[in-house]
């Protein structure tokens, strides 16, 4: 390893800072998201439960979301980023503005395309494909949703890219905001417009909040003085460049897309609520997962790509690892606890459709789901490592291995009649998908600090077991006195004292067991502080 210059650790130090900061607040504005979807879903629950009409809204959303997710979704972003953010470092504006507009151009004219061929075909993709176990009925409904969530589809082609533009610039704050503004949409759909137009209420409000996701990150592009103009140029090189980065991304997320078709497919199969219930659970298990990983991934990609492209290879090994321990921290004590605190927090949705058999067959597949918060968040950022280094290929492997653990797992307990075992399949290929990356990425990067990593793990571990035991203990008590099952005011009550011990128990098992991660935290928090506090003064 080469000798640190003088500036080597202040650089660090205010990277690091800059890190923190910025993840705040995207995990902020992503909390506010998710407590937006919270209402959602409390509301959504009491009206169409797991039946069958939940059923067909979320199959209809799976070829729509495929469409944006391989063409202008983190296919686009992880391959425009890195080579957007060179010419941004080389003070090559002008460029950095040309290249953005023949992407945008291009990705909203594929995503046009597809979305017109699958409008035209979606009955056939419906029955088919996408839900061949339902009814004819609900495969028409499906359709018909369909077609409504492809609009959704070509607003986020562009909304995604400004997005990756003004990450980019590190600015944080509008992309992180534009999901808020999305969910405000869905909110409005599910509030106003489900009693007039039941389930497709839903679709339009989502057409709504596609249509605020991208209007809120207008200002942004303004203080940047972004700069569009109407060429495709498809002989321009930069531009040949970036699909050729994104097709091995395109096929990874492919994969990733085909899972869950698949896993709707033969959800479909299992009767009624079944594809409802592994949406449920997926749905609440996103919530730790993307205020943990999706936060960390977002913010710390940037500063990657960066790196990467100084050939800063130590900064780089540090600001991954680094990303990776606080994703440990924070991500086994939330699937621990998610596992234990689970069952009354789904009670809560009880009422209307949502019965205490539905509420029961949600937590099958949530338990199994929030055992790959971890790795899913973890993918966050060790697949994003291999991006910063312009190779989306390798990335790609791994996802084709992981596809094939989930994909035989997911047949063998579809087989058994199981639905929660697709929820454990899904956990463990993305496990396998991991652990492969991190042990190339090992070897590439000549190690990535995995002894303090292994560390941060055990400690993580240890914590967290002695949080779940503080959590039980709460949970025998509340039953021993009378209180299990009496309201929901009581379930309020039951699960705000489990995690305010839980959390006690956790931070006070980490500063027994002298976890460094939460020593930094505190440490940044306070150097926040008293920042604020100097700048009052």
């Amino acid at each position: 390893m080469p000798p640190s210059t003088p500036d080597a650790a202040p650089d660090s130090a205010r990277r690091s800072r800059q890190i923190v900061n910025s993840t705040v607040i995207v995990m902020i504005a992503f909390g506010t998201a998710k407590a937006i979807s919270l209402v959602q879903t409390f509301i959504i629950a009491r009206v169409f439960g797991v039946g069958s009409e939940w059923d067909t809204f979320v199959a209809a959303n799976s070829i729509p979301e495929t469409i944006f997710t391989l063409i202008a979704g983190g296919a686009l972003g992880h391959a425009f980023i890195p080579i957007f953010s060179g010419y941004l470092a080389r003070g090559d504006d002008e460029g950095a503005w040309k290249i953005a507009s023949r992407v945008v151009n291009t990705v909203f004219l594929m995503a046009l395309i597809a979305s017109v061929i699958a409008f035209v075909i979606a009955p056939i993709l419906v029955s088919s494909f996408v839900a061949p176990g339902f009814t004819p009925e609900a495969q028409t409904q499906t359709a018909a949703l369909m077609r409504i969530a492809l609009i959704s589809t070509l607003i986020f082609a562009v909304s995604g890219l400004v997005s990756g533009v003004l990450q980019s610039f590190n600015r944080f704050l509008l992309p992180a905001l534009a999901p808020i503004l999305f969910d405000v949409g869905i909110l409005f759909g599910v509030v106003f417009l489900t009693r007039p137009f039941g389930v497709y209420g839903i679709a339009y409000g989502a057409v709504l909040g596609a249509a605020l996701h991208l209007g809120i990150q207008i200002p942004g592009l303004l203080r940047v003085k972004a700069r569009w103009t109407p060429i495709l140029d498809w002989r321009d090189p930069t531009l040949r460049r970036i699909i050729r980065l994104m097709l091995p991304r395109i096929a990874g997320l492919g994969v990733f897309q085909l899972n869950f078709i698949v896993m709707n497919n033969i959800a479909s199969r299992l009767g009624e609520g079944s594809v409802s219930a592994l949406s449920w659970g997926w749905r609440l298990m996103q919530i730790p997962q993307t205020l943990i990983g999706t936060a960390m991934g977002v913010v710390i990609f940037p500063t990657l790509a960066a790196l990467s492209e100084r050939g800063d290879a130590d900064g780089k090994r540090a600001a991954m690892s680094g990303a990776l321990r606080f994703i440990l921290a924070a991500s086994i004590p939330a699937s621990i606890g998610l596992i234990v605190v689970g069952r009354p927090l789904i009670s809560l949705l009880e009422g209307g459709a949502f019965d205490a058999t539905a509420s029961t067959l949600v937590f099958s597949t949530l338990q199994f789901f929030a055992l790959g918060i971890v790795v899913h968040s973890m993918l966050e950022v060790v697949a994003r490592s291999f991006y910063a280094d312009k190779d989306t290929l390798t990335p790609l492997w791994a996802a084709l291995g992981g596809a094939a653990i989930n994909l035989g797992l997911a047949w063998y307990f579809g087989e058994q009649g199981q639905v929660s075992g697709l929820a454990l399949a899904n956990s463990l290929g993305t496990a396998f998908e991991v652990l492969v990356l991190l042990g190339l990425l090992r070897r590439r990067w000549h190690g990535i600090n995995e002894s303090a990593l292994g560390r941060t793990t055990a400690k993580a571990l240890a914590a967290s077991l002695v949080m779940a035991l503080a959590v039980l203990a709460v949970d025998a008590l509340w039953v021993a006195l009378g209180f299990a099952n009496r309201g929901i005011a009581l379930t309020l009550v039951e699960i705000g004292v489990q995690v305010a011990v839980g959390g006690i128990a956790f931070i006070t098992a980490a500063a027994v067991l002298r976890m460094e991660e939460m020593s930094i935290l505190r440490r940044l928090i306070m150097e926040r502080i008293r920042g604020r506090r100097t700048v009052t003064v």
